[in-house]
This record gives C-alpha cells, structure tokens and sequence, in this order.
C-alpha cells in the first residue's frame, strides 16, 4: 500500500460528520503527520472540537505562495445502508470506499504527499507552499473565515483545491445564498364556525403559494457559460404546533446558487417583487461566486502539468457547489482552480468512493503544479 493510499485510510477512519461537527482527531492527525515528515505545522484550535492545520513549505519569498486547500469535515453518511462501513476504508476493484473517500479526503491526502516529496526533493522555491486545511467547510465555511481573520495565508498569489473533479479542471463554481422565508396567517382553532377559511388562512397555505412560485421566478440573468442558470432549492420547511390549531407562522428556508455578478440585495429585492411583501425574507448567509478566466496563466499552467501526467488536455469547466474559495479568493484577490482526485457528483452520495489510480495520480499532478508556480 502506498504511503498516500494509507495516509487515506487512515483519514477516512476518523469520522468528521458535520453535523454535529468536530475536527480536533483529524486535524491532531495531520497536524503530527506533516510534523513527522519535517513540515511545519500550527494546530489552530478555534473552537470547541473545532480546528484548522496551515502548514508552509518555505521559499525564498521571490515568488507568490501557492495554497494547497482542502477540509477535514464531511456530510453525514445518511440513511441508506452502505455496503460497508462507511469509516472502514474499504478497497475493492481499485476503488477506496468511506465518507470523505471522494469530497475530500482524497485530494487532502493527495496535497500531503505532493508537499513532502517536494520537501524531499533539491529544489529551490521562490514562494511558500502553503497547506490551508479547514474545519466547517460543508455548511458555513468557519474555518477559512478564520483563516482570514488570522492572517494564516499571507504572501499567497494562488490558490488551487482539491475538491473532487474526477481529476478535469474547474475555474468557475457558484456562489450560495441561503434565505429565511416567513409566512403569516390568522391562529384558531380548527373546530371554528368558518370552517375552510382557516384553510386559506393558514400560514403554513400561504407558504405553499411562496413555495410554488418559487419555481416561477425569473432570476433575470443569462445564463453563464461554464456555471449555466442559476437555481433555487427549499431546505427547510416548518409551521404549526398542533393538529387542531390552524398555524399562524410558516417558515422555510431556501438556497439559491448564484451566478458571477450577482448581488445577494438585488435578488432580495426581485424576490419580495414576485412573492408578494407580506412575506418576511431574511438572508441567512452568502457565499460569493468565484471564477477565473480561462487564459490565466494559473490557469494554464494546471493544463499543462495535466496533460503531461495524464496525457489527455483538460477543458475547464465551472461547477454548482462551493468550495473554501468563496471566502479565501475574494479576501485576498487570488486566482482559482479546482482539482481533485474524487468523483465529480459522487459528494454525500452511499457507498462513496474514489478511484485509487486517480489517486495516485493527483500527486505528481499537484507536486508539478507547486513547482511550476514556485520554482525560483
């Protein structure tokens, strides 16, 4: 077994489900890993359970600094039986199987051996590659919030993430915004004289009407040409108390993918426009869309280093979920580039996995990107 494959294994063993949420085991890991293979390290405990890894391969400060980013948490293995044990790291025909296996265990892994055979390696470095692994990505991003808030990345020109992409490249993904829809209606009893009027009444009626013409709104925007049409989604949906009672308040919430250009106020504001002002919206959180032009020389560069080692020339491509980019790219202005040994679509899926040759792949891949970026 290769060092990454068990590096991996070792990985996915270690449950990080957000919910409920808790780094501290995985990040210990990595964190006394890259320490053992003579990389710095700091273990940024920033909350209860909660903590990030940021570690620099030195250069000689000529260059910018290349990011290496991946997170430690996964979404929960969900309801549906797995074929095995979804932190057993199972291997069979090729594949590694585990939550986390493909989003993004793997890539994280990947970036780890890459950054040690470079360390190993007499190769002078005009900037610092810096490993920036997080806490919380799935849900609000907290741990690259921190990292802002720190300072950790600083020096940095580029930034490339190893979400799964099946090993293609993606230059564009789309932003999130996520709102509270409030409904409100007339509270009573259900035995009350006017019978069906507390029908229409019913807060929890009036949401059906916003939730239905949801699918009726128009965003008024072309459609992009890596990330497509922008989307809405209902999360949440709750109202009532009891059987009896006709509900005087309904909520839901709702997640809106946005496209480049797009700004949270506006959408608001066509939102209110089409659902009628007596509905209550409140954004809960944005996560901006990110995008790089397709000729930038990060860009290219990624396309170059991949067609060497695959022997096949990628064609970038633009994607629906987030990354750690939403926060780190706007804050300090970098280019971006996604690119990851896991599934592209396989993220929260059962009997998630990851094809080893993929990942073994992806380390030469990431080391000849970090020497093309930083090599002095």
């Amino acid at each position: 077994m290769s060092e990454t494959l068990d590096l991996l294994s070792r990985l996915i063993a270690i449950d990080t489900c957000d919910p409920p949420g808790g780094e501290m085991e995985i990040a210990g890991l990595v964190h006394g890993y890259l320490r053992e293979h003579g990389l710095a390290s700091e273990l940024d405990v920033f909350l209860p359970g909660r903590a990030n890894v940021v570690s620099r391969l030195k250069g000689d400060g000529s260059r910018p600094g290349l990011i290496f980013s991946a997170h430690f948490d996964t979404v929960p293995p969900g309801a549906q039986p797995w074929q095995h044990d979804p932190f057993s790291a199972y291997k069979e025909n090729g594949r590694l199987y585990g939550r986390g296996a493909s989003d993004m265990k793997s890539g994280m892994a990947a970036m780890i051996s890459a950054a040690i055979n470079l360390s190993r390696q007499d190769v002078s470095l005009g900037g610092d590659l810096i490993l920036a692994f997080s806490a919380g990505e799935s849900s609000n991003c907290l741990g690259a919030k921190r990292m802002i808030e720190n300072g950790d990345l600083g020096g940095a020109g580029h930034f490339l993430v190893s979400e799964p992409t099946s090993l293609g490249m993606l230059i564009a993904e789309k932003g999130a915004l996520w709102l509270r829809l409030v409904a409100h209606g007339k509270g009573g009893h259900a035995s009350a004289d006017e019978g069906g009027a507390t029908v229409s009444q019913s807060a929890i009626t009036r949401m059906t009407h916003v939730l239905s013409a949801l699918e009726e709104f128009d965003f008024g925007i072309a459609e992009h040409a890596l990330l497509g049409a922008p989307s809405v989604a209902v999360g949440t949906i709750n109202g009532g108390t009891v059987v009896n009672l006709t509900p005087d308040r309904c909520e839901a919430q709702i997640d809106l993918r946005l496209l480049p250009g797009q700004e949270p106020h506006a959408v608001i504001d066509a939102l209110w426009a089409h659902l009628g002002d007596d509905i209550e919206i409140e954004q809960i959180d944005f996560k901006p869309p990110v995008e790089t032009a397709i000729d930038h020389p990060f860009v290219t560069a990624c396309i170059d280093v991949c067609e060497r080692v695959s022997g096949k020339r990628p064609v970038p491509g633009g994607v629906s979920y987030y990354s750690d980019a939403t926060v780190i790219c706007p804050a300090l202005d970098l280019p971006m580039v996604i690119l990851g040994p896991g599934e592209l679509g396989m993220s929260g899926q059962t009997d998630e996995y990851v094809e080893i040759d993929k990942l073994e792949r992806a380390v030469p891949i990431f080391e000849q990107v970090a020497r093309s970026m930083l090599a002095s």
